[in-house]
């Protein structure tokens, strides 16, 4: 009993020494999020943000819907980082456990025959209980840092989902803007295989010579070797495509390019709904939170660790014969373990964890300053995009009045088949250009989309 109220008494002079062990985890202040995006940006910054919407409500293609579903069902890293998840929720029940005292069931008996054939028979039932008391925050920053933990973790599956939609839709329309490609070179293909046979009829009544119908050769087999390649290429695309929803290699069902809708106004909200938008964002300020709780702990070493424990149970006095009536055996013992010869180890576990710890604040200040460029520049992107697209369409429809025009004035003789061959390949640049301003507008749309942490829900 005496023991007991000695520990008590060192317990407390400890606790007024330890005051300040166990603090909770606050966000730094010096974070630069009000600055995060340019000023251009700041008409956008009042409205909704696109992030607010689901990627059901964004991304309207059902085929790319029901490819989505299927990738966030059968991804191996998406699985992987589910299983993660699991990992961290039991360590952080088995910290919250640590907490409570831990109990043992420890029977025992023994059977013991002599010379003369007596026989000794010995039993006991105990019950011990030990509880450590955390009166320096031990166990405390143990369990809040495996909490930080299970939320980073959790943050890492939502990173990765956000990441696996945004692929998977970029992915989708990169295999649209192959198709309109496809479709267009096949169509001039077709066009052009028709100028041959008019450039073959004109030589066969003398009015074109034989270098203007080998140049319309060339340009139909320069088309058709396109083909193949875009096909090669939509090809290599599906297989990849199919890898990443975890399939074998096919044929992926798809809808088209110019039925795509999109909003027409993209806002980016505020810098600071990136703080608790962007998953990764969340991921690194767990890691920094879990750092500080690993530096918190590292701190708890330099004070004792107080135990509690006690046994009782029921035996029949250890070596009396079998007859001999049982007796409660009641026993409680306290102690304190204070660490003497390793003050060393301590401190440099102590500068290590707060090494981390700052290592930790820089990697969350730098993510944020990533996430802040990243929405910049997808905004750009998509802007310079939409312009670009608005050049394209009133480009193509001058090409194309150039075509007719060229054609019409060789078939009069005014000109050759060389301006007739150079304004039809140009306009083939023109619209395969068209087809890459759009994809980049797409583009532009899912990288904004997922800068701004869309696509969890």
């Amino acid at each position: 009993m005496k023991n007991l109220q000695y520990i008590l008494v060192v317990t407390l002079f400890f606790m007024l020494g330890g005051c300040g062990i166990y603090t909770t985890y606050q966000r730094a202040e010096c974070l630069p999020v009000d600055s995060l995006y340019r000023d251009v940006m700041r008409e956008e910054r009042n409205s909704t943000s696109v992030a607010n919407l689901s990627w059901r409500e964004l991304f309207s293609d059902t085929c790319l819907v029901r490819w989505i579903e299927l990738g966030l069902e059968r991804n191996t890293d998406l699985l992987t980082a589910r299983l993660r998840v699991e990992e961290t929720r039991a360590s952080l029940k088995a910290s919250k456990l640590a907490l409570l005292p831990s109990v043992s069931l420890d029977p025992q008996g023994s059977v013991t025959t002599l010379e003369k054939g007596g026989t000794t028979r010995s039993y006991s039932l105990e019950i011990t209980a030990a509880w450590e008391m955390d009166v320096f925050g031990r166990l405390r920053n143990a369990r809040e840092g495996a909490k930080a933990a299970c939320e980073a973790s959790l943050a890492y599956e939502q990173a990765v989902q956000t990441q696996l939609v945004a692929t998977i839709a970029d992915t989708y329309y990169s295999l649209l803007a192959l198709d309109k490609k496809l479709s267009i070179t096949q169509e001039t293909v077709e066009n052009w295989r028709a100028n041959l046979r008019v450039m073959e009829a004109l030589k066969r009544a003398g009015q074109r010579d034989e270098a203007a119908v080998a140049q319309a050769e060339a340009s139909l087999w320069a088309a058709e070797a396109s083909i193949l390649s875009l096909e090669k290429q939509i090809c290599e695309l599906e297989n990849s495509f199919s890898v990443l929803l975890g399939i074998t290699p096919r044929k992926i069902e798809r809808g088209d390019l110019l039925e795509l809708r999109f909003p027409e106004d993209m806002s980016v909200g505020l810098p600071v709904e990136l703080l608790s938008r962007r998953p990764d964002v969340r991921q690194a300020e767990f890691e920094l939170a879990q750092a500080f709780y690993a530096t918190n702990q590292a701190r708890s070493a330099f004070y004792p660790q107080i135990t509690l424990s006690g046994a009782a149970g029921w035996t029949n006095s250890a070596g009396g014969m079998i007859s001999n009536p049982g007796s409660w055996l009641v026993e409680a013992i306290g102690s304190l373990v204070q660490p003497l010869f390793n003050r060393g180890t301590n401190e440099a576990n102590l500068k290590i964890a707060k090494a981390q710890q700052e290592e930790a604040l820089l990697a969350f200040g730098q993510k944020l300053l990533d996430a802040g460029v990243e929405v910049n520049n997808a905004l750009i992107q998509w802007q310079t995009a939409r312009s670009m697209l608005k050049l394209d369409d009133k480009q193509v429809a001058a090409l194309e009045t150039a075509v007719a025009s060229t054609w019409k004035l060789m078939q009069c003789g005014n000109t050759n088949y060389l301006e007739v061959l150079t304004a039809q390949q140009t306009l083939l640049d023109s619209k395969l250009t068209w087809v890459t301003d759009k994809y980049s507008e797409i583009q532009g749309v899912i990288n904004l989309y997922h800068a701004l942490g869309g696509g969890v829900d």
